[in-house]
């Protein structure tokens, strides 16, 4: 360690303008630098795949323009991580988001190579803690950077203070079922998609915690949707759902495959929900346990309606 640490002084006397570096080297232990710099390299090499002479790539058209989209976003990310290390966690998930989409929106990830780059940049911008922070030992943010294999970067939109504070309200007065109604949908695909917080709604049980889920609109294949009264089930049935205007969910547990690729659960106790979804995003085989819904307009495409009694 001592030859080490001559070896690395006498170094650092040869290298030329030392008060820079220093400067440099402070900047840099201040944010998540090396999560930044992976991200910012991981967005190149997807920018650079689409625009290279390679002779056959395995997405075209659509799939360049993702390369690009995606990969400017990722480098975007970086630099946020470089200039808001504050925001690392909600640049970070976004940015994990968008890694892992690029394997079925572009050229499989650039060869695999901007999206392995990527998921290693947001799970080490995630996990990162500032310097008085680290000697308490890794804490539960390292712990979700490793859960998380999912991801988008910075989106418009209320804080995510001011939506929570708002949620009470949308439920205010409306009661819910005491066991929340199952529902199953092999296809969710929302507009506008965005987590309003984690809320309390009423029941007959006393209060119900749940997640609150806003979009501008969203559309279901092969809904339905079961509950039990006095024993008995209930089904209600459509071959598809559209929900538009004001739509606002609230769900106890959400789970599903994010572009039929990568399956995720998330309750309010659980797996945080990003904080918002980008507008290209689908969902299969979604599972809800849903205390209320409510919408502007709903549309149902051969509505069917069952009972089936107890023991039957």
């Amino acid at each position: 360690m001592l030859l080490s640490g001559r070896f690395t002084a006498a170094v650092e006397r040869r290298l030329p303008f030392p008060e820079r570096r220093r400067a440099f080297r402070g900047w840099r232990r201040t944010r998540p630098f090396w999560a930044g710099l992976l991200l910012v390299l991981g967005g190149t090499e997807l920018l650079v795949v689409p625009l290279s002479p390679v002779t056959v790539l395995v997405s075209l058209g659509l799939g360049g323009l993702a390369s690009i989209g995606i990969g400017l976003a990722l480098v975007v990310a970086g630099l946020f991580l470089w200039c808001v290390p504050s925001a690392r966690h909600y640049v970070s998930v976004n940015a994990l988001i968008l890694s892992a989409l690029s394997f079925a929106a572009t050229n499989l990830g650039g060869f695999l190579v901007g999206m392995l780059l990527g998921i290693a940049g947001s799970a080490m911008g995630f996990g990162w803690t500032p310097a008085e922070r680290r000697e308490s030992g890794p804490g539960p943010s390292r712990t979700l950077a490793v859960a998380l294999p999912f991801v988008l970067l910075a989106a418009v939109g209320t804080p995510a203070a001011d939506r929570a504070e708002a949620a009470p309200r949308g439920a205010s007065g409306v009661p819910a079922a005491a066991v929340p109604p199952t529902v199953r949908t092999s296809l969710f695909a929302p507009r506008g998609f965005a987590f309003a917080g984690v809320t309390q709604v009423p029941t007959a049980k006393g209060p119900l915690k749940v997640l609150v889920l806003k979009m501008g609109s969203a559309s279901l294949k092969d809904y339905r949707m079961t509950t039990r009264d006095g024993g008995a089930e209930m089904s209600l049935g459509a071959r598809t759902l559209d929900l538009s205007g004001d739509v606002t969910l609230y769900l106890t547990k959400f789970s599903g495959c994010l572009e039929g690729l990568l399956c995720v659960t998330f309750s309010p106790d659980g797996l945080p929900v990003p904080p918002v979804i980008p507008p290209f995003v689908f969902m299969t085989d979604v599972h809800a346990e849903q205390a209320l819904v409510t919408s502007d307009v709903i549309g149902a495409d051969e509505l069917r309606v069952g009972v089936t009694p107890p023991g039957a």
